[in-house]
């Protein structure tokens, strides 16, 4: 291919004017083989200008990204495009050449390009990677060092998240080049120059991704790993250099400047190692001995050149903020261990008082945000993300430790903040620091009787006077106090009251829009802990709500839709007259913010809690039919924005509103939004059909009648099940599809004959192929079942027709189906599933001389399977009775003294060595009752866990209630109960007295064992038929029912439901 003509090409891509048409054309020419390499040829190409060299770079990054892997070809589909092997081998040969001798605009796209590549191709097709980064780690010529370390980024970050047994082709290299970038950074470090901090940072990047998720140590031994921790901890120590030039920049330009990034990077490694490999007690099994060698060997070394990092704060010489931030960090793990204690003990009281207070104060950023823009104050110190990086939460995280950890901490701390409360010459912002310390320690306070008998006063006296301050920050301060401290057991009631006064006073009146967000915070909090607050807040709610609505809509604030839904919750009954007003506020807002939204996390967290906060007016509203009636026009028009512009990361909640428009009533609007789901289903919705779920069983079970009255109905949902069982969604959807069927079948018996051979079709031909789960076997099996239930000669008709078909040996496929069905009995859980299999087996047994021949063959069988199923089924009657009774007792309130002493370590009780210690005592425990204890304890990491534990079910819980259990059918309702044992024990009389030589079939072969569980059951029979026959008397007071008419006939209207 023609560099030349590629090369014009590629400008005529930036010239508006001619884009179309080179686009067009680049669309034709870029599979013809030669076409990657000659971009590459023409990226690299100094002759070239840079803007088409750069326009070049992000087409090929594009090309390799989405075209380098070869696709599996679909049947029937056309063949995926990838890039030709030839080419891909040529790119591979000279993609690292390239990226080390590219300009550095060039080599951030060719970057991506490598890490795409060793993606697919490391190392089966691509070893010589290693060799190229090999030779240019040794070239003394340093020009090539930006572009090598950058390539061997790509490669380590690729295996960063992956566990330890797939890291070999990794570790393998690394064996080969971790020593040379070990001597490359020691020949770097005496060089303070920005070029020779840029390598080492990117060095130390490297070593983190190798390093962060799990540490080899048979690569990394200790020597090795103290080799690295002296270098890292060099550049933590090393002063900044400072130039004038330095000092003229903004902070957060300082924080972007190569020596505090390589810093940053330095302090990230220090206490990544310790938190996860050197902190005993919390680190897994494998490095349990390093863990106790790390504290002992690291601590003081490392702990003396972090206490440096924040002394240099105290004296006020400027720290990057990530610094500071990971610097206390460290420390924070550090207090846990008797080892490092020691060390940090004797500075500990320092460090508050002069590193974490004035971290937690009011600084003059703050101050200079809070005036020119309050939006992005309240942006700033409510996202969660911030939590991640920022120094004030990990001063909060310290200052909690150490004082609910360590002795003497607490007593010191409070008697300071106190000194700075009563202090005359303190500044407000001072005294902002010391609410917030207060606050930050609410939860040891309040578990202390010494300091929890004095928090009246301190709120009367420090705390109230300042909802009067002219400095709005403080004012926004004693509403946040108030909102740590709300679990509070108040002496006074007068003063619960006062707090709720100047609370609601704030949130209504308030100048500034900060403290509006944190009053409403407050009096959420006062809500949830306070059973006298509501009484207080009730005067005020209408006002209180359509000031939230405002505040919500004007900061777009996450944490205010929780305020909401608290208030809606509670005032129910008061919102009534303005739900809808309400409801339209939420609708208008959430239209705003979807509008506005440039894609940021924070905007879309905000419109879910919109659209919480209105699934939260609906449930609550429920039981108000006109009320909801008038909600639903608005609701709709949410629904119909999110479907219609295909706002997919909202598909979830849009769905849920459906369900609670469609819990109770179905209106006619609410008909033509089932159509929309369809549409929404075949568009884009295929990957949602679980979240489409609970709507679609409202669909057919809230108003059956207008359910069947039109075919298009159940055409829709036999399409969607069609789809989901045939296609690649997966087992766990597929369950739900079955289990669609099934409710469609037990919630239209008698009215649905010409769908049963469609449906048992679908889900036999399921069977066919491969199923991997229990669970998705015996849903299909029970939609056969269903049928079966529905109408047995039907059913049996059915699948003697489809032999021919689908039948895969000369076996009826009925006596197929009838022996997997025995076979699985004990795969059936739960109430539902259990009943509608005994109410199946009684059928099958039922049916005289029409029975397939498999019963007869099976006949030996059957009593035991439904002697299991009802031993199941009494079990599962026992836990849902105990889950009614079960109240949940409140946990006792503690003073116990919960410090450490200076010798002891703290254990975390989640972690993996108690857990293991856990572990062993269960497995001695179980080994000397003789139980065989097949369930093991893990962490949350997941770390070790191996693919196929997911499909072990071998072991289930008795009475563990199933996933689809909630989507009820006529069998689960109390009213149209048709109870199993009655109907098996009635079944098994008419057998007995009609049919002698079959019910001898059936029971002559029990043990002594299975007829006195025979009895048993007979006997249950008896009980629950006089508990149901009393309870039908009880209600026969009151209650006419009317058989409601139904459409006797059926007729899909040229479009036939088998196609």
């Amino acid at each position: 291919m023609d560099p030349r003509k590629l090369t014009e090409l590629l400008r005529a891509t930036i010239d508006p004017a001619q884009q179309k048409q080179a686009e067009e054309q680049l669309a034709q020419i870029h599979k013809i083989i030669g076409f990657a390499p000659s971009l590459l040829q023409v990226v690299m190409s100094t002759e070239v200008d840079m803007p088409v060299r750069q326009a070049g770079v992000i087409y090929l990054k594009n090309l390799i990204t989405t075209n380098w892997a070869e696709r599996e070809v679909e049947v029937g589909a056309p063949v995926p495009f990838s890039i030709h092997e030839q080419d891909r081998a040529m790119i591979r040969d000279a993609v690292v050449d390239a990226v080390v001798h590219a300009p550095e605009l060039i080599r951030i796209q060719l970057a991506v390009c490598i890490s795409n590549i060793v993606k697919h191709d490391f190392p089966g097709r691509w070893t010589q990677i290693v060799d190229k980064i090999t030779i240019y780690l040794q070239n003394p010529d340093a020009s090539c060092w930006p572009g090598v370390l950058l390539a061997l980024y790509q490669l380590v970050k690729n295996f960063e998240y992956k566990k330890a047994e797939e890291r070999g082709p990794l570790n393998e290299a690394m064996n080969l080049l971790f020593p040379m970038v070990y001597q490359l950074i020691l020949r770097l470090l005496p060089d303070p120059s920005e070029q020779s901090v840029l390598l080492q940072k990117q060095i130390l990047k490297i070593y983190f991704a190798l390093t962060q998720y799990s540490l080899p140590l048979d690569l990394i031994s200790k020597e090795v790993f103290s080799q690295w921790m002296d270098v890292v901890r060099q550049v933590a120590d090393r002063p900044v250099p400072l130039e004038d030039k330095h000092l003229e920049l903004f902070d957060d330009e300082r924080a972007e400047l190569p020596w505090w990034k390589c810093k940053k990077w330095a302090l990230h490694i220090l206490h990544r190692m310790f938190e996860r490999y050197g902190s005993p007690g919390n680190v897994t099994v494998e490095y349990k001995e390093f863990s106790e060698w790390y504290l002992q060997t690291f601590s003081a070394g490392i702990l003396e050149v972090l206490l440096k990092i924040l002394d240099q704060y105290r004296r006020k010489i400027w720290v990057c903020p990530r610094v500071l931030q990971q610097s206390i960090n460290y420390i924070n793990q550090g207090v846990s261990h008797a080892y490092s204690w020691k060390f940090l003990k004797p500075h500990m009281f320092e460090i508050i008082r002069d590193v974490l207070f004035p971290i937690l104060s009011h600084s003059p950023a703050d101050e200079e945000l809070w005036k020119t823009d309050p939006h992005e104050y309240i942006r700033v110190k409510f996202d969660i993300f911030e939590d991640f990086v920022s120094p004030v939460t990990a001063a909060q995280t310290l200052l909690h430790s150490a004082c609910k950890k360590r002795k003497n901490m607490l007593p010191k701390t409070m008697q300071f903040i106190m000194e700075v409360l009563t202090s005359p010459i303190a500044e407000p912002r001072q005294k902002d620091g010391a609410l917030h310390m207060a606050g930050t320690l609410a939860e040891v306070l309040l578990k202390k009787k010494i300091f929890k008998e004095e928090m009246d006063k301190l709120l009367m006296q420090y705390v109230f006077p300042e909802f009067a301050s002219p400095h709005g920050h403080m004012r926004a301060r004693a509403c946040w106090f108030l909102h740590h401290f709300s679990e509070i057991k108040f002496k006074q009631e007068a003063i619960l009251v006062e707090a709720i006064r100047l609370t609601t006073n704030a949130l209504l009146h308030d100048r500034d829009l900060p403290v509006k967000v944190e009053a409403a915070i407050a009096l959420q909090m006062l809500l949830s802990a306070q059973d006298k607050a509501q009484k207080y807040i009730e005067p005020l709610i209408k006002q209180i709500t359509l000031e939230l609505l405002t505040i919500i809509r004007e900061t777009e604030n996450d944490d205010l839709t929780s305020v909401m839904q608290k208030i809606v919750y509670t005032y129910t009954e008061q919102l009534m007259p303005i739900a809808v007003e309400i409801c339209q506020h939420l609708a208008t807002t959430f239209s705003q913010v979807l509008e506005t939204d440039e894609g940021s996390d924070e905007k879309a967290i905000t419109a879910m809690g919109l659209l919480n906060t209105i699934e939260t007016l609906l449930t609550v509203m429920e039981d108000q039919p006109t009320i909801m009636v008038q909600l639903q026009p608005t609701v709709l028009q949410v629904v119909a924005h999110i479907f219609g512009q295909s706002v997919m990361e909202f598909y979830e909640e849009a769905l849920s509103l459906v369900y609670d428009l469609t819990g109770k009533t179905i209106s006619e609007d609410m008909w033509k939004v089932l159509e929309l789901i369809y549409q929404l289903f075949q568009k884009d919705g295929f990957d949602y059909f679980t979240d489409m779920m609970p709507t679609l069983h409202n669909y057919i079970t809230v108003d059956t009648p207008a359910f069947l009255s039109n075919e298009n109905h159940i055409l829709a949902m036999f399409n969607m099940c069609k789809a989901i069982l045939t296609g690649d969604a997966g087992e766990d959807p597929e369950c739900h599809a079955a289990k669609l069927l099934e409710v469609i079948i037990l919630q239209c018996k008698g009215h649905i004959d010409q769908c049963i051979p469609s449906l048992i079709q679908l889900v036999l031909e399921r069977l066919t192929r491969e199923v991997k789960t229990s669970e998705l076997r015996t849903m299909c099996l029970q939609v056969v079942i269903a049928a079966l239930y529905y109408n047995p000669a039907l059913c049996i008709e059915v699948m003697d027709r489809l032999q021919s078909t689908i039948g895969q040996s000369t076996q009826p496929i009925a006596s197929h189906f009838i022996k997997q069905w025995i076979h699985d009995t004990d795969c059936f859980l739960g109430l539902h599933d259990r009943k509608l299999c005994v109410l199946g087996m009684c059928t099958l047994i039922s049916m005289g001389p029409a029975r397939p021949a498999a019963v007869n063959e099976c006949a030996q069988q059957i009593i035991p399977s439904l002697i299991l199923l009802f031993d199941g089924l009494k079990r599962a009657y026992a836990a849902k009775a105990a889950e009614c009774d079960d109240d949940d007792n409140d946990e006792e309130e503690s003073d116990l003294e919960e410090v450490l002493s200076s010798d002891e370590d703290e254990i975390d009780d989640s972690g993996q060595q108690y857990l293991e210690n856990l572990q062993e005592k269960v497995s001695k425990a179980s080994g000397q009752h003789g139980f065989n204890m097949t369930s093991t304890i893990r962490d949350g990491h997941g770390d070790h866990r191996s693919d196929d534990d997911d499909d072990d079910d071998s072991e289930y819980e008795a009475n563990e209630e199933t996933a689809l259990e909630s989507y009820t059918t006529p069998l689960d309702s109390d009213e149209t109960n048709q109870d199993e044992y009655v109907f098996f024990k009635e079944i098994m009389q008419n057998i007995e007295a009609s049919d002698q030589p079959w019910y001898k079939a059936l029971t002559s072969h029990l043990t002594s064992e299975q007829q006195k569980a025979l009895q048993e059951i007979i006997l249950l029979a008896d009980q629950r038929k006089a508990a149901l026959e009393s309870k039908r008397i009880e209600q026969s007071g009151g209650y006419a029912f009317h058989q409601q008419t139904v459409p006797t006939s059926f007729n899909f209207g040229g479009t036939p439901l088998s196609r």
